[in-house]
């Protein structure tokens, strides 16, 4: 069978599957027995397939997604994320679209510590968007920078959905997240640079008011007993892996306990809250691990079938300059983005596009940066992107998907922005993991 019509059956089966309603795991899992059957022989090759898919499941390089998760939910259902925003905007006084530079500075903390976009972006818009609201801000300067934020959990350490990729496409996982670190920050100042210069524009877009004023004493004790602790969890798990004294897995467990130990520490901590994270975290992991399960046999049947590699020298063959290639991969997750959610767009993808990346000789980490914040862009991307519908679900009434769509374009232009600079100079997301790895 020649490679095309190899792939064109076996993603033509999870096409039909979907179509059927049928979720994204489990429709790849039912094609991968039927192509396990056709191409590999029968009944023992459905076997061996499974064989191969629970093998996948064992590799230890999966334990850092549970407690990630675990950490996130925690951060969230306990109420340290919500003390950490309140502090943040007291300290940062009265400026200009205070709160639209307290959204993304208490949003880029709480990204980074919760490894959840559609966590980050359901908190920030159920508590920040009535508020600015009730202050005079226009809906741009609200939800804009809620839905530029979220997106950041993608990237920036710890990221679950970071882990997942390096998983599927077997790259270093710790490498991958510490290269996310400044492409994480630089975006964070890309967005606070557009904040400054819609409110030097348009002023009215968000008024000033009357705020409280504190002394020098005050604004210590709320950055040391309400930010730094919060803060000081992300930086002991970047900086765990930094120096290697522990993989993503163990510093994953450490950020878990502190937190736990934070939220015991600031009387937070409720069998409630911990029920509901531990239950929150388990429901996406199983989730992420049958992903894992379906996107290794599917990567397997493309190798057997042939499929892969000739899709590759497909690509290979048309002797266009590696850039444009990447400008075409980058393109088709944008569009995959538009309809479809990212962990389905990854188990599509990578089994391709890595290896078209390394044979392009393309650094695998920094492509692994360029797919996740295409994934960041697809993220808030009209007019499917998920997190433009959980900013809907959280938005006051009357909010139109229109205003919505409106308010995320200029964090979609900074994201791309980003994507041109790693483009002309990748040490911004090599560099790091070069000089500590």
């Amino acid at each position: 069978m020649e490679w095309y019509v190899a792939l064109g059956f076996l993603l033509g089966l999870v096409i039909v599957f979907m179509a059927f309603g049928t979720p994204i795991a489990l429709a790849f899992l039912a094609a991968n027995v039927i192509g396990a059957w056709y191409f590999m022989g029968g009944e023992a090759g459905v076997v061996q397939m499974l064989d191969n898919g629970f093998g996948a499941l064992s590799s230890f390089n999966l334990v850092p997604i549970p407690l990630f998760l675990l950490m996130g939910e925690l951060f969230f259902r306990t109420g340290l994320g919500l003390r950490m925003f309140n502090a943040v905007d007291r300290l940062i006084g009265r400026v200009p679209g205070r709160l639209s530079y307290v959204t993304v500075a208490g949003g880029t903390a709480f990204s980074t510590l919760s490894g959840s976009s559609m966590g980050s972006t359901a908190l920030m818009g159920s508590l920040l968007v009535p508020e600015m609201e009730r202050r005079g801000y226009k809906k741009h300067m609200s939800i804009g920078p809620i839905l530029g934020t979220g997106g950041l959990a993608i990237i920036i350490p710890p990221s679950a959905l970071a882990v997942l990729l390096a998983t599927l496409a077997k790259i270093d996982i710790g490498a991958l997240l510490i290269a996310g670190i400044l492409p994480g920050l630089l975006l964070a100042v890309f967005y606070m640079v557009t904040i400054w210069i819609q409110t030097r524009l348009d002023p009215a877009a968000a008024p000033a008011y009357e705020l409280e004023r504190i002394s020098t004493r005050e604004k210590l004790i709320l950055f040391f007993r309400d930010i730094l602790p919060m803060i000081s969890v992300m930086i002991v798990i970047i900086t765990l892996m930094l120096v290697g004294f522990a993989t993503p897995s163990e510093s994953a467990a450490f950020g878990a306990l502190g937190v736990i130990l934070l939220a015991f520490a600031f009387r937070c901590m409720t069998w409630d809250a911990l029920k509901a994270s531990v239950v929150g975290a388990l429901k996406v992991t199983l989730m992420a691990y049958l992903i894992v399960f379906g996107s290794a046999t599917f990567s397997q049947l493309l190798a057997f079938s042939g499929a892969s590699g000739g899709l590759i020298q497909w690509g290979i063959g048309f002797d266009l300059p590696p850039l444009l290639m990447l400008l075409a991969m980058f393109a088709v997750l944008l569009v995959l983005g538009t309809f479809m959610e990212q962990i389905s767009i990854m188990m599509l993808t990578v089994p391709f596009f890595f290896p078209l990346a390394q044979a392009l000789g393309f650094d695998v980490i920094w492509f692994g940066i360029i797919v996740l914040l295409a994934l960041e862009i697809s993220f808030s991307t009209p007019p499917f992107g998920l997190l433009l519908f959980v900013m809907k679900g959280v938005a006051p009434s009357g909010t139109s998907m229109a205003t919505i769509y409106k308010a995320a374009l200029p964090y979609i232009l900074c994201s791309m922005l980003l994507v041109a600079l790693l483009t002309a100079f990748p040490a911004i997301a090599t560099w790091l993991p070069g000089l500590v790895l």
